[in-house]
């Protein structure tokens, strides 16, 4: 039985980052946003900041709740710190930040109809936030309205089946809602925020002839991508940043219409007064500038490029920011 607690017994929560060793991997979570990275002979290309996946769950690293981890949390905690809408065993999202020193492989993930017909498959829909790009880096989302899967498919080895995509600059505060069925791959140097459905299933279409560090290449998985492909969706999944700053608070919904996650993008110039209800938990990432987090009885510290997931119960809080400097910070919730 889900035991029950008061508001103050849930504060702001961070978690101990959990590194992943790829081969395109770079060094921009060091360089940029100031983390001590472990040393490595192969380079670490993502940070799962929160994650509850077999293998790989988050343990927090501040408070009373510090070396607990997420899964024990809900299982103690329940709709307290995930909400009403929860109606899962495990944390319904997942929170990487992605440093991609090289290109990513040409991929695609299943939806939930494909995924009846591929065993273990998960579905897994997703949005992408721009930190940072290094000059001519690139963002490849979606087929473009040029392709046909008949091309696609004579193209999809080479790279020549650049030409069947469509393909963006990447520029800081834009953003990508990927959903189940689009092929993507994100360029090289890029720093980005995902936030995801829990789930890794990744069908990998190409990897552009390379090799993995045991000089081989690395598996494709080819079928199960042609059959979770949307070979007739073309809309843009590109989300243009905003323009200009001000000296007031802004919001900007990134992805409103999903069933997974709902994002804003909040500008602020000032301090930001916020409530979850006790309708469901929020996540709070700092883009560009550290934040405090919390309310009149406990204050959390946000790093720059951290996330913070604020539980269901907590209610009213305020983001507190640095004034006359706007500082950018993406919200999640459910």
């Amino acid at each position: 039985m889900t035991q029950q607690l008061e508001e103050k017994n849930l504060y702001p929560l961070l978690f101990e980052p959990i590194y992943k060793e790829v081969m395109w991997g770079g060094t921009k979570l060091a360089s940029e946003l100031n983390r001590e990275l472990p040393k490595t002979e192969v380079p670490i290309g993502e940070s799962w900041e929160i994650v509850d996946r077999d293998g790989d769950i988050s343990v927090v690293e501040n408070g009373s709740f510090k070396g607990k981890n997420l899964r024990e949390l809900i299982e103690t905690y329940g709709h307290d710190l995930v909400g009403e809408k929860f109606a899962h065993k495990r944390f319904p999202l997942l929170v990487k930040i992605i440093d991609a020193k090289k290109r990513l492989s040409l991929q695609v993930h299943p939806d939930k109809n494909t995924c009846k017909k591929l065993p273990s498959a998960e579905p897994k829909t997703e949005m992408w936030y721009i930190m940072s790009a290094d000059k001519g880096a690139k963002i490849f989302a979606g087929l473009n309205h040029k392709s046909t899967m008949r091309r696609f498919m004579d193209t999809y080895q080479s790279t020549v089946v650049e030409e069947c995509l469509q393909i963006s600059k990447s520029v800081p505060g834009d953003a990508y809602f990927i959903t189940s069925g689009t092929v993507h791959a994100i360029g090289a140097g890029n720093l980005l925020l995902e936030i995801q459905e829990n789930s890794d299933t990744t069908f990998r279409i190409s990897d552009w002839g390379r090799v993995g560090t045991d000089g081989k290449p690395r598996e494709l998985h080819v079928e199960e991508a042609m059959q979770s492909i949307h070979f007739t969706q073309r809309t843009s999944p590109k989300i243009s940043g905003v323009i200009g700053t001000v000296t007031h608070n802004r919001k900007f919904p990134l992805v409103q219409y999903c069933q997974f996650f709902h994002i804003d993008d909040l500008r602020l110039a000032k301090n930001w007064n916020d409530n979850t209800c006790s309708s469901g938990f929020h996540i709070l990432t700092a883009v560009n500038n550290d934040i405090k987090v919390g309310n009149g009885d406990v204050q959390v510290e946000v790093k720059r490029g951290r996330n913070c997931l604020i539980p269901s119960a907590f209610g009213k809080y305020t983001i507190f920011v640095k004034e006359g400097t706007e500082t950018t910070v993406i919200k999640t919730k459910i």
